[in-house]
């Protein structure tokens, strides 16, 4: 290991610190997830539906493919962003979940926020010449989706 020996690697600390890292790569994958959800339409689609669905009932009312959603409920229900019933394998978006997912004209709707996170996602390159040059970037420079996001 490069200046540092293994024997002066704190464990405790290097798992506390891994932990942040997966947090984070859990998160960021989370916010593409979401933006995939509200590009396709499906939290409206749950929310519309009134009831729990299965993920093939998802698959048909939005035109998507069955294999795809069903990955992405899994992980949506993980996450605690949609709720899963094993017995009935159905998936439902609670009331409080769709005012923030699936209701533009709640308070509390956030789907702009994960659309103008991948709008940094998109710009990285542009940033990163921004970091090189510090030129910096201005706003008509950055993927769309920051100011609709916004």
């Amino acid at each position: 290991m490069n200046s540092q020996s293994q024997n002066s690697i704190d464990q405790k600390k290097l798992q506390n610190f891994m932990e942040v890292v997966l947090s984070d790569l859990g998160g960021a994958y989370s916010a593409v997830l979401v933006y995939i959800g509200d590009k396709l339409g499906l939290y409206k689609a749950m929310k519309d539906a009134g009831r729990p669905i299965t993920s093939q009932e998802l698959a048909d009312v939005t035109r998507t493919s069955e294999r795809n959603i069903r990955e992405w409920l899994a992980n949506q229900a993980a996450g605690g962003y949609v709720m899963y019933d094993a017995e009935t394998q159905r998936y439902w978006l609670p009331a409080e979940n769709a005012l923030v997912l699936a209701d533009e004209n709640s308070l509390v709707y956030a789907v702009g926020t994960f659309q103008a996170t991948m709008s940094y996602f998109k710009d990285a390159s542009k940033i990163m010449e921004a970091f090189r040059t510090g030129r910096g970037l201005s706003w008509g420079e950055h993927d769309p989706d920051l100011f609709i996001g916004t």
